[in-house]
């Protein structure tokens, strides 16, 4: 897998929202394209995430979802990779930090996304079963 690069195995175009996004149209945005994750940019600067299991948190906090921004519930975006890295690296720093969604980015501009189901379905398609 190190000769294999993200660029080969990300999603995009990704599905972006502001920072003032509400997080029912975040979900709505997530429900409708059948996605796992919204990237949260400000004038085009990558500035945070939000995932399917940051939903969880805001059902437990029973917070009014149609008042409540995104910014309010987004992981920051620490970890980001390029379109020319092997895949193996990536998979290693999302275990690493135990996350399942990583931005892709090109001069600080968001061009993809890979996901853990991007990796499973990269594996099913192209790896061998093992005898």
């Amino acid at each position: 897998m190190d000769d294999i690069f993200v660029a080969r195995v990300m999603s995009s175009p990704v599905h972006t929202v502001s920072p003032d996004t509400l997080v029912e149209d975040a979900a709505n945005v997530m429900l409708d394209a059948e996605i796992g994750s919204v990237v949260v940019v400000d004038e085009g600067e990558l500035i945070g995430i939000l995932t399917s299991t940051d939903f969880v948190k805001i059902v437990a906090e029973r917070k009014p979802k149609d008042r409540t921004p995104v910014s309010a519930y987004m992981s920051d975006a620490d970890v980001t990779t390029t379109a020319q890295v092997p895949i193996a690296s990536v998979a290693e720093t999302m275990v690493e930090h135990g996350i399942h969604h990583v931005p892709v980015v090109d001069d600080d501009a968001v061009i993809g996304i890979v996901t853990t189901t991007d990796l499973a379905s990269y594996l099913s398609r192209f790896q061998p079963a093992s005898a």
